[in-house]
């Protein structure tokens, strides 16, 4: 993966850390009751946003094939699953917390690049994964107050089917991608996941209340926050769907490892300057674990990359 590829798909996680801290926010102060069928529906009705744009470069969208819309229907299906998973996490846990989970991404991209669409897999890259493993397991691990660890079982088994469901998607999108094209395969994930949202809206009474709650009793600035985190959702897909064509499919995903990174500073900062907004526990024993883990996963990434 050359040097420009690295950082068109660094432009995913840094937009993506944003959408976190702004999840969690809305979250906490504006949506506490049923924020995570809310956010879902928010984020998957939204998605009709992209859609003008998306046919508009290219104009044959609707002549893709049938089973490449049937895979497409199961990445918008997907792209529900990881958003419940994290953001059921994210209601409990900290934001620079749970995204360090999805350092795991690449590892399961490795596994389902190999046996999908054959990718290779050196010694380097296997000794790699593990390290990284390794520092998504320190995280794991909650201190208490009386400095005992306590392990994040509920966060741990919601990131991990997060995370395995964002490689599966991504693996399935770019064997799609190369198969017709990016923008036509980008309108169709995008169609696919409006309708998934009509059909939680329709189906899942509860999820359609509190959307619907949410819509009356909220003012207009905090639902224009909302459509601006999801464009800027919707931004970073695009530049990661961009770097799926240039490069194997787990070398891209490994980028999303710089996501943690750009979570924790963000994190820091909302903390010391504006502590109304969002806080996050910035305590040493917690800042060094959570940096420690980044670290270890960070040499990850790199043996990952030079291999």
């Amino acid at each position: 993966m050359d040097v420009a590829s690295f950082f068109i798909a660094l432009i995913g996680p840094l937009l993506y850390a944003l959408t976190n801290h702004i999840d969690k926010i809305l979250l906490e102060k504006y949506f506490k009751k049923g924020g995570v069928g809310t956010l879902i529906l928010f984020s998957s009705l939204l998605s009709a946003l992209a859609l003008p744009f998306l046919f508009m470069a290219d104009t044959t969208a609707l002549s893709m094939g049938g089973m490449s819309i049937l895979a497409l229907a199961v990445v918008g299906i997907l792209n529900v699953l990881v958003l419940w998973c994290y953001l059921l996490a994210l209601k409990d846990e900290e934001a620079s917390v749970t995204v360090v989970f999805y350092q795991l991404v690449p590892v399961f991209g490795y596994m389902l690049g190999y046996f999908i669409l054959g990718e290779v897999l050196t010694r380097m890259q296997l000794m790699a994964m593990a390290i990284i493993i390794f520092g998504a397991t320190i995280i794991s691990f909650e201190i208490d107050a009386e400095n005992k660890f306590k392990l994040r079982r509920n966060t741990i088994a919601l990131m991990l089917a997060a995370a395995f469901f964002w490689a599966l998607e991504s693996v399935i999108f770019k064997a799609v991608a190369l198969e017709e094209n990016l923008w036509r395969s980008l309108f169709w994930e995008h169609l696919m996941l409006v309708l998934v949202g009509i059909g939680i809206f329709t189906f899942i009474r509860s999820y359609r209340r509190h959307f619907l709650s949410a819509i009356q009793n909220n003012s207009k600035a905090i639902l224009l926050l909302n459509a601006t985190n999801e464009s800027l959702y919707i931004l970073g897909n695009i530049a990661f769907s961009f770097a799926y064509l240039l490069a194997p499919i787990a070398l891209v995903l490994l980028a999303e490892s710089y996501q943690p990174i750009f979570v924790l500073a963000i994190g820091i900062f909302l903390t010391i300057f504006f502590p109304k907004i969002s806080v996050e526990k910035i305590q040493a024993k917690h800042l060094w674990q959570k940096v420690i883990a980044i670290l270890i996963t960070g040499i990850g990434t790199y043996l990952l990359f030079v291999s």
